[in-house]
């Protein structure tokens, strides 16, 4: 064996992989969406498993109730961008292959020319309008896209957009699931997820990953993989073999207005806003900084309660459920000047 395959000699021993297989590895470019729990243990083992160039693109800072589930970083890293410190390990973990980190917020004026230059895309992001975006970015240019979603004891797992024999395309997420309403589900923060279950998912992610290089093995298109950690016990549920989507365009993405802590005390001071808290009854028990609270869930039914003559700040615990309160106060009155908190307060 060739001396400069022997970091990876224990998966060129396996039959029907080889040197050849390898090389498919090394000649490779994937791009992972997301650094967090799912992205990190899928980044890890691609990189050890030799692929050529691995890009990183995530725009979030590590913070402290990441680190239970995204085991790529430490307490040291808090604050600190999250594709930046990933490509840094992931460069000493394995240091014969090329990390790109992409550190701009993926939109939709720049997923076109993000995606472009990788082989294959994972999807390892955590909100529903990325998702989307990267789904239908993925599947107008061509690229296939593996998939994997957490949350509390059940993980899902599937690969989208592959070609057929006949020139059609497998399914995509829009197959799955047609739309949608991210504000009557809860995020990791709020309904939680056992860390482990991130290991899992996101190693299987990385498995689809290195046969769909490789093509070796049977892969999970047309169909998705559900685990659920508590039991061990997992079923495919199969969702036919091609698309029934038209996907044509781009949806434009929307940028949510953020506040500062700063420029948030400054409004308090002049009474000029509307601070409503969007967490759960339980989590306002534990740490209340004031405000109206009104459950994400609640908002569209109380929209009313808005003061269109005041700045209305919505806040939660990491600012992402804030994030889509703001999205549904402009999509019901458009007229009310919404902010999301930036960060959250933890």
């Amino acid at each position: 064996m060739h001396p400069d395959l022997q970091r990876y000699a224990c998966q060129v021993a396996l039959p029907g992989f080889g040197e050849a297989a390898q090389k498919q590895l090394k000649d490779a470019r994937v791009l992972i969406i997301g650094a967090g729990g799912l992205g990190c243990p899928a980044a890890q083992y691609l990189a050890a498993s030799g692929v050529g160039v691995l890009g990183i693109a995530d725009y979030d800072t590590v913070s402290l109730s990441n680190l239970h589930r995204q085991i790529l970083y430490d307490p040291d890293d808090v604050g600190k961008m999250k594709a930046l410190i990933a490509s840094e390990r992931l460069l000493r973990q394995n240091p014969e292959i090329e990390l790109i980190p992409h550190v701009d917020k993926i939109t939709s004026d720049n997923v076109v020319q993000v995606i472009e230059d990788y082989d294959i895309i994972i999807d390892g992001t955590d909100n529903f309008e990325t998702r989307y975006l990267v789904n239908d970015a993925c599947v107008l240019a061509g690229k296939p896209l593996v998939y994997g979603a957490i949350y509390q004891y059940e993980g899902q797992a599937a690969v989208f957009n592959l070609p057929n024999a006949d020139g059609s395309r497998g399914p995509n997420y829009r197959d799955l699931y047609p739309q949608v309403d991210a504000t009557q589900i809860p995020n990791c923060s709020v309904g939680g997820v056992i860390p482990t279950l991130a290991g899992i998912i996101g190693t299987i992610m990385a498995n689809e990953v290195i046969k769909y290089i490789t093509q070796t093995g049977e892969l999970l298109s047309g169909k998705v993989l559900v685990f659920d950690a508590q039991s061990l016990q997992s079923r495919v549920i199969r969702i036919g073999n091609t698309s029934k989507t038209n996907i044509t365009t781009l949806q434009p993405t929307f940028e949510t207005s953020t506040i500062t802590q700063t420029e948030l005390q400054q409004l308090l001071e002049n009474n000029d806003v509307q601070l409503i808290d969007v967490r759960t009854i339980q989590e306002r028990d534990l740490h209340d900084i004031g405000g109206e609270h009104i459950p994400l869930d609640e908002l569209e039914e109380n929209i009313g309660t808005l003061d269109a003559d005041k700045t209305v700040v919505f806040y939660c615990a990491t600012g992402k459920r804030s994030g889509e309160a703001v999205k549904l106060a402009k999509k019901l009155m458009p007229e009310v000047k919404a902010f999301s908190l930036a960060g959250g307060i933890g």
